[in-house]
Formats: C-alpha cells, structure tokens, sequence
C-alpha cells in the first residue's frame, strides 16, 4: 500500500508543479508587458529563509510558525500574502519530508491514508475561504493561530504534553476521532499555522507512537499542501518572489537535515522560536487592529 500511497503523491507533486511553473510564466509574461522591473528571481536572503526553515522543520520543529516570524518582522511579505506564500513556497521541501518519513518510519498504512484523506478535504475547504479573505481577517488567523502554535511549543518543552504510547495504527472510535482532528488541521494549514506540534500532540494524546507522528504529519501536509496552494495560485494570493525562495532554499535544507544532520539539540532553539513567534503574533494582532481602525475611519468619512 505505500507503494500506491507514494504512486499518487508523485502524481499529485506533478500536478502542482506544472500549474505552478504555469502560473509563474504567465506572471513574468504580464510583468514583461507592463515593463515591470522589479522582477521575480528570489534573492539570497528568500532562499536563505527556505534553506533555515525547513533544515529545522525536517528536525520536527516546523515551518510555518518559523518563516511567518522572518516575513512579518522584515516586511518581505504582504500580511494577507502570508498564508498563501507559506503553503506554496513549503510545497515540494514538504514533499520530499514525506517520501523519506513514509518511507523509513514504520507506521499503519490505512491509518496514514485516512488521516491523510481527512488533512486533504480541510486543506481544500480551507483554502477556498483563506484565499477570498481580506488582509485583516488573515491578520486576526494568522495572530490567533501563532499564539497558539507557541502555547502548543512551550507545552512541549515544559514536558506537559501525552508522551504517547506504543501503537502504531488507530481502529475505531479513536481512528473516528484522528480522522475528524487531522480535517480540522488541514484547514488551520491554510491561515498559517504548521500541522506538525497539533498533530504529534494529536496522535500522542490517542496512544500512538510519537515516532510515527512524523510520516502521518509530513504525509498529510505534502498532500495538503498541493491541493491547498492551487487555490491560492489561482486567486494569486501569494508572494511569487518569496514563495520561490522557500522552495529553492528548502529542498537542500531538506536533504541536508534528513540525510547529514538527523538530530540536535534543539532545546534553546524551541524557546527561542517560542518567543519568536508571540512577538510576531502580536504584530500582527495590532496589523489587524490598525488595519480596521483605518477601515472604521474610512466609513464614518464617505458613508454610504
């Protein structure tokens, strides 16, 4: 069975890769008509971004929490392009996690599919609302969804989580349960906050292997995340430049972690993204509040 699960992950990588190049070509045709000059080649610091973010995301820290903090304090991204550059630009890195983990990890196959399945459908539904949002509905997610992606972190480093147990497979209600919870993450994928902590905290509190979080995780968001980010591609909601940038610097950072690296001590680097990340969730909490003062100001000056 994993030999079919790995069969449509390459089909699904396909598809996404030729709408995307699709979509790329036809951005720069546009620009070149227009005689834009900015361009779309991401420079060193996009790729560098990729390359950090997802060396730490193959260790098991994530990615999104990590590379909206990069965004939102630098000022690379436009706040409503966030969610969409996120699930786009970590597309292939997080593919290739999921070859490796289903791959190497051993874990029970209709379990994964399922709550494979279940991540896909949230993504799909997710996304269709996230990419017709306004920036300051994505400002409110995003900020409410990185407070709690750090509450989620700091619980783990405080060892306050499940330590999980010893199964490898769910049946049942608990199989019922996983299904429903992993539909639910797929959509918060879509406003940016990663699935990895809720997910492993997920299968833990159900009496899985923690182990085998990681290819139910990266399977489910290198599914997900395809599906999701044509959405968005097609609204082009998103950042090109930077999206470019996650992908180019990702898959080496990928390969590096999975392949040279394998484990670190990753303690101070958990608090340090923790702290991090509430910075960032409260910048953009306050976007959001200036952003619907200016509206609420706009309206009292040209009523209808």
């Amino acid at each position: 069975m994993k030999a079919a699960l790995f069969v449509a992950l390459a089909i699904v990588t396909a598809i996404f890769t030729i709408i995307w190049i699709m979509a790329i070509l036809a951005a720069r045709r546009e620009r070149q008509l227009a005689e834009a000059t900015d361009g779309h080649t991401p420079g060193a610091l996009d790729t560098a971004i990729g390359f950090v973010t997802n060396f730490f995301d193959t260790l098991g820290i994530g990615s999104f929490a990590t590379t909206s903090a990069f965004f939102k304090v630098w000022g690379l991204v436009r706040d409503e392009q966030i969610p969409g550059t996120l699930n786009i630009g970590h597309t292939l890195p997080s593919i290739l996690q999921a070859f490796i983990y289903i791959a190497v990890v051993q874990v029970d196959v209709p379990t994964l599919i399922l709550m494979i399945a279940a991540s896909v459908a949230g993504g799909w539904l997710g996304a269709g609302i996230v990419s017709h949002w306004p920036r300051w509905k994505i400002q409110v997610g995003m900020g409410s969804a990185l407070f709690a992606a750090a509450i989620i972190m700091a619980m783990s480093q405080l060892q306050w989580l499940p330590g999980g147990g010893s199964l490898l497979g769910l049946t049942g209600t608990r199989l019922a349960i996983a299904v429903a919870c992993n539909m639910i993450l797929g959509a918060f994928m879509t406003i940016g906050i990663g699935l990895y902590a809720p997910c492993m905290m997920l299968v833990s509190l159900l009496g899985m292997n923690p182990r085998a979080a990681f290819p139910i995780m990266m399977g489910s968001c290198a599914f997900l995340m395809p599906v999701g980010s044509m959405q968005f591609i097609r609204a082009r909601k998103y950042n090109l430049k930077a999206a470019l940038g996650l992908t180019l610097g990702g898959v080496p950072g990928v390969l590096l972690a999975a392949f040279l690296v394998k484990s670190l001590p990753l303690t101070a680097v958990r608090w340090l993204v923790v702290a991090v990340v509430i910075y960032t969730a409260a910048m953009m909490l306050r976007s959001a509040a200036v952003e619907r003062g200016k509206r609420r100001a706009a309206a009292i000056s040209h009523p209808e």
